[in-house]
């Protein structure tokens, strides 16, 4: 006899730092109104991302009609990678008004490779394109 399945009620996405997740808002004010227990939840991110901390990780909540949840992790946003790649706290305010930094294709790769789950492209070559056009937006030069 097969497990009855869960009815879903609610899917909603956050954005937390990777094992540095609390229960203070957005994520107090996301799930309590879905009745979950934001203390597990917080303790099962926060062991899931810890290898990842500081990183802003998008994560996908789904609340289920018992109140219970499950999660899944995507990869971070890649202006976040861009940025770190790049050694700066943010992006240039005004697109294409001028560089504030430069990365490497090489770094381009990289981010590509960590973030090859996400992407929508049909090549290696077409990601790196996606990634260079959010560095370029973001006042950095790409270079090599």
């Amino acid at each position: 006899m097969a497990a009855k399945k869960k009815k879903l009620s609610a899917q909603l996405k956050l954005q937390c730092k990777g094992g540095q997740a609390t229960p203070a808002p957005p994520v107090g004010t996301a799930l309590g109104p879905h009745g979950v227990n934001i203390g597990d939840f917080v303790r099962q991110f926060n062991d899931a991302t810890k290898d990842k901390v500081g990183l802003v990780i998008p994560v996908v909540v789904s609340i289920y009609e018992d109140r219970s949840f499950t999660f899944e992790l995507k990869s971070p946003p890649a202006a976040v990678l861009l940025m770190k790649a790049a050694n700066l706290p943010k992006g240039h305010g005004e697109t294409g008004s001028g560089f504030i930094g430069s990365v490497t294709r090489k770094q381009i790769e990289e981010i590509v490779e960590i973030k090859k789950a996400d992407l929508n492209a049909a090549s290696v070559d077409a990601a790196c394109r996606i990634i260079e056009g959010t560095a370029r937006s973001m006042g950095l030069k790409v270079e090599g």
